[in-house]
């Protein structure tokens, strides 16, 4: 079992940035990649950035490109989600999530990963 805490949620003004973390417990070592996703009310969740825990390659939703960074720090079991240029339509709650390495599929579907945190609030507003 896995468990994922985020953090580093909160309020900031259109332009701002954000760092959010996602600390890692339990069997760490089954953890295959993590991933940011977000949901806005009344829209389905929405795939954010993966990164592969091993090796450390990356993948970028097309709207957050050149704007978010993911990032791992092993070390620590924690994977960062570094925001900047917000945008109101940044507006959410973020969740991380973390695949197994015996699970297949698409890193691009909910459905395909095992291990959910609670969610932060993200909201950009002036």
């Amino acid at each position: 079992q896995v468990q994922l805490v985020e953090s580093g949620g909160g309020l900031v003004q259109p332009g701002g940035s954000l760092r959010l973390s996602c600390t890692a417990s339990g069997s760490i070592f089954s953890i295959y990649a993590v991933a940011w996703w977000r949901q806005a009310p009344g829209k389905e969740r929405e795939f954010v950035a993966h990164i592969i825990r091993s090796g450390g390659s990356t993948y970028y939703e097309t709207s957050v490109k050149g704007r978010f960074t993911i990032s791992r720090d092993n070390a620590k079991n924690t994977v960062y989600l570094q925001m900047t240029s917000l945008k109101p339509e940044d507006t959410a709650v973020y969740y991380c999530a973390a695949r197994s390495l015996t699970l297949k599929g698409s890193l691009l579907l909910p459905e395909n990963y095992d291990y959910w945190g609670q969610g932060t609030q993200v909201t950009i507003s002036s």
